[in-house]
């Protein structure tokens, strides 16, 4: 999910069911500028998810 989360974030979103996020995302990753941010948002976003579920 790692890896999704760095070459596709948007999908990442929507496959979690954060379809404003993802669009969000898409806006974002429209410029090749915007896409490191997206990425490492989403990925940042993931590891989130992951460590609150565990607590």
């Amino acid at each position: 999910m790692i890896l999704m989360a760095v070459l596709l974030p948007w999908l990442s979103f929507f496959l979690r069911g954060k379809i404003f996020k993802g669009l969000l995302c898409i806006i974002l990753q429209v410029t090749l500028i915007g896409w490191l941010p997206a990425a490492l948002w989403a990925v940042a976003d993931l590891l989130d998810e992951r460590n609150r579920q565990r607590c």
